[in-house]
């Protein structure tokens, strides 16, 4: 069974193995699928090429962690003493394994080479669990942790997973008149509040001396800004314009943040209003039983004003907040997207019930095929 874990409230600690396997498994089906959504997204001009890129790369390392975790976790509800150990997610408005889950894979990363010198070969493994099994005719439970470990620390040393901090990477996009070029600043982070995976995505003008990726005097102070303005509390309007006042030869156009979840299931987590009812009543089978949530803030630059100094003037952007929706000023951004991806059993019953707050939700549903059908 799936136990609480005496954490917080909003905690749950998955002692079983079973319960953890299939855990996973859900997981990798839902993040492979974020790739044919993302393609949707291209095919319809949601997501540039570029963009849908950017995104898949970030979910293929949100993939390959989890399947890290998984050996981590794979038999270590099956030992006993300090080995003994479960994976924590967060069981309300998540789904995700909890911020700290991350932050000890990284530490464990950053040992994987003196683990692996520690442990024998995947081979040398294998055999001492034959000769366990058919001489001493035991289960050789010690011998399976052992061989978890193993790969386990073997796919952390590959790289490529998702960390809680995925520092700023420039792309080149264009050059403009009067020698100004245009990037694509992204990053990601974990959110440790959320306990979500956030990507942002930033469109910026450089009109300094040397490209901005090869300038040692400001690319680093862009990654360092960045990376501090990356919480979830702060409107994108703040980012923005804080990135604008900070530094005055690069120029914010369009700034995106995505959070890649919750992920919603009556099995691991706990919901309230119509998803709750929604996946109550499908009574999905074992693999179906599920829902991913996201939103896209969006922010853009409306027109530019110039800011008189002593001896200059500095170019200052002014953002458009969306003025339909009642809430632009509130959210701090031009406008909001949220969309869900889920099964067909749980959409059915979600058209069926027609709650009046996802009526404006995007849903990506996943057909018996695996084929992905857009319905907005």
């Amino acid at each position: 069974m799936v136990a609480e874990a005496n954490l917080t409230r909003d905690h749950k600690r998955l002692d079983d193995d079973l319960a953890a396997r299939r855990y996973f498994a859900k997981f990798d089906r839902i993040t492979r699928l974020l790739v044919s959504v993302a393609g949707a997204m291209e095919a319809d001009r949601s997501l540039s090429r570029r963009d849908t890129g950017v995104l898949a790369g970030y979910v293929n390392a949100i993939s390959a962690s989890f399947r890290a975790l998984s050996l981590k976790y794979l038999v270590s509800g099956r030992v006993d003493g300090l080995l003994a150990k479960h994976l924590t997610i967060d069981l309300h408005e998540s789904g995700f394994p909890i911020y700290q889950e991350l932050a000890s894979m990284a530490n464990d990363a950053a040992q994987a080479a003196l683990h692996l010198r520690g442990i024998a070969a995947v081979a040398e493994i294998k055999d001492e669990m034959i000769r366990q099994i058919v001489g001493a005719r035991e289960l050789p439970t010690r011998l399976q942790y052992a061989l978890s470990q193993r790969l386990y620390y073997e796919t952390l040393a590959k790289g490529g997973l998702y960390w809680p901090q995925m520092h700023p990477t420039a792309q080149w996009l264009a050059d403009l008149p009067k020698g100004r070029r245009s990037y694509l600043l992204h990053w990601a982070v974990y959110d440790s509040q959320l306990n979500v995976p956030v990507v942002y995505l930033l469109e910026a003008e450089d009109s300094g001396r040397r490209a901005l990726p090869l300038d040692q005097g400001r690319w680093p102070q862009v990654q360092a800004h960045l990376l501090a303005q990356s919480l979830g509390g702060l409107k994108l309007v703040t980012i923005a314009g804080g990135f604008d006042a900070d530094f005055d030869d690069l120029h914010p156009k369009r700034l995106r943040r995505i959070h890649l979840g919750p992920m919603y299931s009556s099995v691991y987590t706990l919901q309230t209003g119509p998803i709750r009812e929604v996946l109550e009543e499908a009574h999905a089978p074992e693999g179906e039983d599920w829902a991913l949530a996201w939103a896209v803030e969006e922010l853009e630059s409306e027109r530019v004003e110039w800011e008189k100094g002593w001896f200059s003037q500095t170019e200052r952007q002014v953002f458009r907040l969306d003025p339909f929706s009642g809430r632009g000023a509130d959210l701090g951004a031009t406008r909001l997207a949220r969309s869900i991806i889920l099964p067909q059993r749980p959409f059915q019953v979600l058209a069926e019930k027609d709650p009046e707050g996802f009526r404006e939700v995007r849903k990506f549903v996943v057909g018996r095929e695996g084929r992905v059908l857009v319905y907005n």
